[in-house]
């Protein structure tokens, strides 16, 4: 009897040395997800710092250097191609163009918080004809998204099979009348129509949308509402997250300059 209660006594030992381990490291893992950055939501008032900050002149094409202020681009009639030079690609603050989602989500130990992707890897145009925009076509790269918590980057592209499909769509199917051009102190809102793509699969959608001037630039940031089953997007499970929403948000920060 001594001799069984002395194996189970020094096999007791390395247990619960494990068992301490592993709540030392679920309260590290914890401490870690409430201290990252929380990433920003895109917004006109974040991007236009970019180019209040910079102090030399914001890169843009020939056609926009015409324009001395943003206040004499009186008419933005042309194609403006997407910028990726303006601002910078800061996760947590990001002033750059981008494309990304947030979705909410409850992690072991932490508790409710908010997942985030995005990729600079953002190419595209829109055609705009006095005060009507008449043609838009956005490309994301998702082979370079990337998450606030590196450690779900392959789940990510994997659930949205970005090996398949590596790139993103959206194109306008309907023209948008501005109503009025939009200024370094006027600022439209508008809603755009188009197909989005993600994963193969093509869905109608609706970006709710601002855009301003800033220093013969065009900035637009919009959102729009989506279900991951839509897209044939399966929900990313992992013993870390005890519920992800079937849903999200697909946020874009866009800069153009004229072609």
């Amino acid at each position: 009897m001594h001799a069984e209660q002395e194996i189970v006594t020094v096999n007791a030992k390395p247990l619960i040395g494990g068992i301490a381990a592993l709540a030392v490291l679920g309260a590290g893992v914890g401490v870690w997800y409430l201290n990252r950055p929380a990433a920003e939501e895109a917004s006109i008032d974040n991007a236009l710092e970019a180019v209040a900050a910079d102090t030399d002149p914001v890169a843009v094409s020939d056609a926009a250097d015409d324009a001395s202020t943003a206040d004499e681009l009186d008419d933005v009639s042309g194609t403006w191609t997407v910028n990726t030079d303006v601002g910078t690609f800061d996760f947590a603050d990001a002033t750059s163009t981008f494309v990304g989602f947030r979705v909410d989500e409850v992690l072991a130990s932490v508790g409710e918080t908010e997942a985030v992707g995005r990729t600079p890897g953002v190419t595209g145009e829109l055609v705009i004809d006095g005060t009507t925009l008449t043609a838009a076509t956005i490309e994301a790269d998702f082979t370079v998204i990337e998450s606030d918590v590196p450690r779900r980057d392959d789940a990510m592209q994997r659930a949205m099979g970005v090996a398949e499909h590596p790139t993103g769509t959206f194109v306008l199917t309907e023209p948008v009348d501005f109503g009025e051009v939009p200024t370094a102190e006027d600022r439209v809102t508008f809603s755009a129509v188009g197909d989005l793509t993600v994963n193969g699969v093509t869905n109608a959608v609706t970006l709710d949308m601002e855009a301003q001037v800033a220093d013969g630039n065009i900035l637009v940031v919009g959102t729009t509402p989506v279900v991951f089953a839509d897209f044939e997007i399966e929900t990313p499970s992992s013993p870390a997250v005890v519920s992800l929403e079937d849903n999200g948000t697909v946020e874009v920060q866009l800069w153009f300059s004229a072609a």
